[in-house]
């Protein structure tokens, strides 16, 4: 008899806290919607899924500025790549990648194919 009544118990208290976490998340949601909280979520996780690697950003990696020569670039790039490639932290490494491959247009000639055959 008292395992019955435990279990109805214990089946009545679930079903109680199920209700109530629903409807604490609806009204969490409701929250979010009204200060713009979800708006401002997805507009970082759109940004956060383009992958797209800003100027600024892969400046900060290399540790450049803007009046930074393509050579101390190069430099600084393998410097940090060599040093990753050591310590195994290939996350690392593929940023610092990532960051060179984003500020090679800046500084590469627009017409490749006049330095390459001059």
């Amino acid at each position: 008899m008292a395992a019955k009544i435990l279990a109805n118990f214990i089946v009545m208290g679930s079903g109680i806290l199920a209700r109530a976490f629903v409807q604490a998340y609806r009204q969490a949601l409701a929250n979010a919607s009204k200060t713009g909280v979800a708006q401002e979520t997805i507009r970082n996780a759109t940004h956060r899924a383009s992958k797209i690697m800003t100027q600024q950003e892969a400046r900060q990696i290399l540790g450049v500025t803007e009046q930074s020569t393509w050579e101390e670039i190069a430099q600084k790039y393998d410097n940090l790549f060599e040093k990753n490639a050591k310590n195994g932290s290939f996350y690392l490494q593929s940023k610092v990648h990532r960051a060179k491959e984003c500020l090679e247009p800046l500084y590469q000639p627009k017409d490749r194919t006049t330095t390459l055959a001059g």
